[in-house]
């Protein structure tokens, strides 16, 4: 399966498909792609399958083999393919080592609207002892439903993991017709991501009106970028520190 990483990943779900043993599924980053979460970093071609553990598919070029327990419930058609549970993925993604990625998985799983939060955490306490539930656990306690981007789950982690308070997630603030990435309201402290798409003309001009609006509101608004959240993270940590003052933190 040597792939071209401009092609669709779903079609190389289906070849890796044929491939399948019985039993087997289309898993991982590869199953949350299927399910229109936002999880497949650029130029991610492999795509991930689980299969029994007795299974005789070896990982080539393009395809990655976890040889794990697979339960029937825990898999699904989806498009005609066999994919993991929505449930059964974000499990497997908030099981990963690395916590933010862990994390941004199971975020963009529950953004899809079709995951509750509650269903995802009786799952993982239900799979206590297999290998990886402890790192899920973990996850699911600061995983929450709304964010809209990876990038917004890195920026929410920074803060959580560096001791600040839980912000809210996409918070509404009706009087200026805006919905917030990370907010405190009892503070109206709001905190914005901004992609490379806030870069172009028509995006600046709605940003400026947007950050108008907010500031007559009385909101304090904090922006950061990707270089702040992957370069300067104890920065923005000490930003949002200064904002949000010591009655909030408790100092």
């Amino acid at each position: 399966m040597y792939a071209d990483a401009v092609l669709d990943h779903r079609a190389w779900c289906r070849a890796a498909a044929l491939l399948l043993p019985a039993g087997g599924a289309i898993a991982g980053r590869s199953a949350a792609y299927l399910y229109f979460a936002d999880v497949l970093p650029r130029g991610e071609v492999p795509v991930e399958v689980a299969v029994p553990r007795s299974a005789t598919l070896r990982p080539r070029p393009g395809l990655r083999v976890r040889r794990t327990v697979l339960p029937p419930g825990d898999v699904e058609r989806v498009s005609g393919l066999p994919v993991t549970t929505l449930t059964r993925t974000a499990f497997d993604l908030a099981r990963e080592p690395d916590l933010t990625g862990a994390v941004i998985g199971a975020d963009a799983l529950l953004n899809t609207g079709y995951l509750s939060l509650p269903a995802l955490i009786r799952y993982v306490e239900q799979r206590r002892g297999w290998t990886g539930a402890e790192r899920a656990r973990r996850a699911v306690m600061v995983a929450v439903p709304g964010a809209e981007s990876p990038m917004e789950t890195r920026l929410r982690l920074i803060l959580v993991l560096a001791g600040l308070p839980m912000p809210a997630v996409q918070h509404p603030v009706p009087e200026a017709n805006v919905r917030l990435d990370l907010a405190y309201p009892q503070v109206k402290l709001a905190i914005e991501y901004d992609g490379d798409h806030h870069r172009e003309r028509r995006r600046f001009q709605l940003d400026i009106a947007r950050l108008n609006r907010l500031r007559l509101l009385g909101w304090t608004v904090l922006r950061f970028t990707a270089d702040d959240v992957l370069r300067h993270p104890d920065r923005v940590v000490e930003h949002v520190r200064c904002a949000l003052g010591p009655d909030l933190l408790g100092n």
